[in-house]
């Protein structure tokens, strides 16, 4: 073993430390088409401290370090590069709910399932729903993770109210808190949120909770075309309803995720051979008698907007249904896709990026599937294509598609380095020369995940 591995070992004992050859799954995420190398060492700390002293024995030695939660991104970020140190947070799983300011302060290591169990137990929420709740907290906040219920709650940011960080020179930042607000010099707290490890490593993590709200229902509503369909979106967000979800899916996803799950929707025939897409829509509340009353209002006002039929699902279909809607990805992946791609436009632009992505697609000759949380605008394509030039060719085009609508290159999976390249290039300059300039000051040796995100010039 090396120095490196010796003083590692001293540092964290033996059975925290494995050689990279021997934990092969930590040196990557769930990309589909991104390449990582095999670290030296794969480490996992149980405390601030351990993190200091991983990071001082890194910097020494000039290993690059790549912060790992628990292995569910999509872009990756977590991909490590050849003789690398990947620092997993796993043993990091404290806990503590708050439930006078309505806030839980966590470890990294805590999954969103973990935290939301706990936070039930004190009539909370923690409402951020990525897709997989065995996603860690600090893997959410490195890549500011969204989900279906960002259209009601917001994305990860919105959730970070304080952290707990480690710099590259061992400096340990603390900033928030359990504050509702500040306004007390420049926002350290949403500056590393969505930073992707790339300028701290994040040690804990305080976080909003919401109310638990018990009642649910759900409509399913298939339309017979694309620009039908978004178009409903914009009204649905702006009614007042407050939808805790709004999804769109294509034909083609619906019908992949429902045989997957095994779930029959009973939806006749014939309206399911004349639909093009369907929206998923999903209101909460306290009392059940409000919550049926503006049922009734989006079921009428879904009917006038160009839906056939509506259909009311009852609570263990509508249960299953958004539960595979959580599962596309691992649903597209058993199906073949060789890419998952996230790009986020204005709603308004919605149509017209699926619409040019479609057209690209078939440009390629590549599938181009797609869902998406549509009350933000966010679109999720699975993209069908072996050959890895004309898959680049369609990933890059669509990205800058839905650049030229005003989006960005990535909605809530991050940048990591599926994305880097395009980020440079399609990216606002002024924005990325601020960025570059941030990471420069706070990692000048490049050393925290490089090649991950706003990479240098």
């Amino acid at each position: 073993m090396s120095d490196l591995g010796h003083r590692l070992v001293e540092l964290l004992g033996a059975a925290h430390v494995l050689e990279g050859t021997d934990s092969p799954d930590d040196a990557h995420d769930e990309s589909l088409a991104v390449a990582h190398g095999t670290p030296a060492f794969v480490v996992r700390p149980a405390s601030t401290a351990d993190v200091v002293g991983i990071v001082a024995a890194c910097r020494e030695s000039g290993t690059p370090i790549v912060a790992r939660g628990s292995g569910t991104g999509l872009s990756g970020g977590a991909n490590a590069p050849d003789g690398a140190v990947v620092v997993c947070f796993d043993r990091l799983t404290d806990v503590t709910i708050d439930d006078v300011d309505h806030v839980a302060v966590v470890g990294p290591g805590v999954t969103l399932a973990q935290l939301d169990t706990a936070a039930r137990e004190h009539g909370l929420t923690y409402p951020v729903r990525p897709g997989e709740q065995s996603a860690s907290l600090g893997g959410t906040v490195a890549t500011n993770a969204g989900g279906m219920h960002a259209v009601r709650y917001g994305v990860t940011r919105a959730h970070v109210l304080g952290l707990e960080a480690v710099l590259v020179d061992g400096t340990v930042v603390r900033a928030g808190g359990r504050l509702a607000k500040v306004s007390s010099g420049y926002d350290v707290v949403q500056l590393l949120t969505g930073s992707e490890g790339t300028l701290a490593l994040v040690t804990a993590v305080v976080v909003r909770l919401q109310p638990f709200l018990p009642v649910r229902r759900t409509v399913l509503a298939p339309f017979p075309d694309l620009p039908t369909t978004t178009a409903a979106v914009a009204r649905v967000v702006g009614s007042g309803l407050a939808p805790a979800l709004c999804e769109y899916l294509d034909d083609p996803t619906m019908e992949a995720i429902c045989a997957a799950a095994d779930l029959s929707l009973g939806i006749p025939d014939d309206v399911r051979a004349e639909a093009d897409a369907y929206l998923v829509v999903e209101l909460v509340g306290r009392r059940a008698e409000r919550v049926d009353e503006d049922l009734a209002e989006l079921g009428e006002l879904l009917t006038a907007l160009g839906a056939p039929d509506v259909y009311a699902l009852p609570e263990g279909s509508a249960r299953r249904l958004v539960e595979a809607r959580e599962q596309t990805f691992w649903t597209i992946k058993a199906r073949g896709a060789d890419e998952i791609v996230d790009v986020v436009v204005p709603r308004s632009a919605m149509a017209e990026f699926i619409g040019r992505s479609r057209e690209i697609g078939a440009a390629y000759g590549s599938r181009v599937l797609g869902c998406g949380h549509a009350g933000d605008g966010n679109v999720h394509f699975a993209v069908f294509q072996p050959d890895p030039d004309a898959l680049e060719s369609t990933l890059h085009e669509i990205l800058a598609a839905g650049v030229a609508l005003g989006g960005a290159v990535s909605g809530e999976h991050g940048v990591g380095r599926a994305k880097a390249a395009a980020l440079a290039e399609l990216g606002d300059p002024g924005a990325l020369a601020v960025m570059r300039r941030v990471r420069a000051a706070l990692d000048p040796d490049g050393l925290l995940n490089p090649g991950c995100g706003v990479t240098p010039t």
